[in-house]
């Protein structure tokens, strides 16, 4: 059911209507790694050999796990960040996630 329900049951200069609207559930950090991970694959396919090498020494620190270091997805975001920045507008996607990413994070 969408949209405002109003009852009214007596009462004198009822007026107006308290809209009780839910903000949409954020995206978890686990929601946002799987959907980088999955932009970072097809980035990876677009880049050159010495990139798509650097992309996959990142990987394994890409992820919402408590057991990686912070300052470890730090670097690994930053770099897969900088080779998106470089390629123009096909790491543009990639780029959009890691910054959602780190605002998630808090970092």
């Amino acid at each position: 059911m969408s949209g405002d329900t109003v009852n009214m049951y007596g009462g004198q200069g009822n007026q107006g209507i308290v809209h009780q609207h839910a903000a949409p559930a954020a995206p978890s950090a686990e929601q946002a790694v799987r959907e980088l991970l999955a932009l970072l694959a097809e980035l990876r396919a677009q880049v050159p050999a010495e990139s798509a090498r650097c992309i996959d020494s990142a990987l394994p620190a890409i992820t919402a796990d408590a057991a990686v270091p912070p300052a470890e997805r730090h670097r690994a975001l930053m770099a897969v960040a900088g080779i998106a920045a470089t390629v123009g507008a096909i790491g543009t996607p990639v780029l959009e996630a890691v910054r959602a990413l780190l605002a998630l994070l808090g970092a």
